[in-house]
């Protein structure tokens, strides 16, 4: 067994030790809005003794849920919110959910591309098709239009050839409508009886069409340019 191979092995059982640990202990109660919710007024007073101790867990904790696909960042968003206010709550929250999503872009290049490249590359055409015509348009549509689930795009974009840097900072500036719009929520946490009922369907028809802004700007400018050169060819 070569050292590569060795290699993969070992991160998989790491990430499969994880997800076991975090389900055989049902850490996944403390994910909850429920469970935040009631919790709020005692993490408030813990920030305001212990801010950057907070912020450090806080961030710690939403980059490995991120990273490993687990249930809980829309709540971890909401009490971002509730705990640190708009403002730093929309910075800390974006930095960490960008750096968690990229995490689990890279291991799922690491651990699957080959793999899934090999045994579905006529099916995986299509997204490879759109990231090279289209490239960070591409992502940048799928982050705003909430019908892609988050979790999806990281995994699905590390079998992709999108370099990471890209993947980053295209991820992190289309997923700001949305992480304002549940940090912003989260403010009047204790008001918040649902997850379902934060995005209206006003806002989720804004998000779409701003999504696809660039793509169909792009497509209207080659579209004049083409008839342009074409009238003085």
């Amino acid at each position: 067994m070569n050292k590569a191979v060795l290699k993969k092995i070992v991160l998989l059982a790491v990430i499969i030790a994880v997800i076991a640990i975090f389900r055989l202990f049902d850490l996944g109660q403390y994910l909850t809005l429920s469970y935040v919710k009631e919790s709020q007024a005692g993490f408030m007073a813990l920030y305001e003794e212990h801010k950057i101790v907070v912020i450090s867990l806080y961030m710690a904790i939403y980059i490995v849920v991120t990273a490993l696909s687990l249930p809980g960042a829309t709540v971890l968003t909401l009490a971002g919110g509730g705990i640190f206010g708009l403002l730093a709550g929309f910075v800390i929250v974006s930095f960490a959910s960008t750096t968690g999503a990229a995490i689990a872009c890279v291991v799922s290049r690491y651990l699957l591309s080959g793999w899934v490249q090999n045994k579905f590359s006529d099916k995986l055409r299509a997204i490879n098709e759109g990231v090279e015509k289209e490239g960070a348009f591409y992502l940048f549509t799928m982050r705003l239009i909430p019908a892609f689930p988050f979790f999806v795009i990281n995994l699905v974009m590390g079998l992709t050839k999108m370099p990471i840097f890209t993947f980053y900072w295209v991820s992190q500036l289309g997923m700001i409508p949305g992480t304002i719009v549940y940090v912003n929520a989260g403010k009047e946490l204790s008001k918040i009886e649902s997850l379902s009922g934060i995005l209206s369907p006003g806002l989720i028809i804004s998000f779409a069409l701003l999504g696809l802004f660039p793509i169909v700007t792009k497509k209207l400018m080659a579209l004049y340019k083409r008839r342009f050169h074409g009238n003085y060819d």
